[in-house]
């Protein structure tokens, strides 16, 4: 279903894979990686997007650290790689990466242009809602939120955070700053899934949950077609 186009960034070119609808896309949704790169999963995620519509562009973000990194979830190897770059990342870099990749999405006549990202990419999708144009944005259990819920006030279009209640790298005290900072926030929807762990809707992942993750993904599919319409 897709393929893959360069993306002019402020620090350079970096590759995103891209999948198109069978129809002329209702709008766009740029899909934000996890720690493992642009992988299978990942492509699998914007595949889904394309399905429902849209026309979904998954950056890769981790251009700076490597060439086509592209890994799993499967060994203790790929782990140990993958918190590797997770503690290498450059989060602001990678948000202006995300802006340029709405920019490209609009320079392509894509009106609205939302954001979908998942454990690291729900960190910045939240970001994304906090410090670019976005018209909507979804993050997936998203880490380390409460070290930058100070920039709840920037929110200006709608937000939408699918939270696992035993997440194992976002506790209890994490969470409730989260609810905290942001359940008072018009702009906010709040979603928790009490009995789930991190990254429960990654297909063949050690916490996959289909039912919960049905759940998360039709409303997020509700809400950008409410908002990006």
């Amino acid at each position: 279903m897709g393929d893959w186009i360069q993306v002019q960034g402020p620090d350079g070119a970096f590759r995103a894979y891209v999948a198109r609808p069978a129809g002329q896309p209702r709008a766009a949704v740029v899909a934000i990686q996890e720690i493992f790169g642009v992988n299978a999963v990942m492509r699998k995620k914007a595949d889904w997007l394309a399905r429902a519509g849209f026309l979904a562009i998954a950056p890769d973000l981790f251009w700076r650290l490597g060439k086509d990194i592209d890994i799993t979830d499967q060994s203790e190897a790929e782990w140990a790689q993958a918190f590797d770059y997770f503690k290498r990342f450059d989060v602001d870099a990678g948000v202006r990466d995300v802006q340029a990749t709405i920019a490209h999405a609009r320079g392509i006549g894509c009106t609205k242009v939302g954001a979908v990202g998942y454990c690291l990419g729900g960190l910045l999708a939240y970001l994304t809602a906090t410090r670019t144009d976005a018209d909507a944005s979804v993050g997936y259990y998203g880490v380390n939120i409460p070290a930058f819920v100070g920039e709840a006030a920037n929110i200006k279009a709608p937000l939408m955070l699918h939270i696992a209640g035993k997440d194992g790298f976002v506790d209890k005290a994490a969470q409730d700053a989260m609810a905290a900072g942001l359940g008072g926030n018009a702009k906010v929807t709040l979603h928790t899934y009490a009995e789930q762990d991190h990254a429960f809707t990654r297909e063949g992942g050690k916490h996959f949950d289909a039912a919960a993750a049905k759940i998360a993904d039709d409303r997020t599919i509700a809400f950008f077609q409410g908002r990006l319409a």
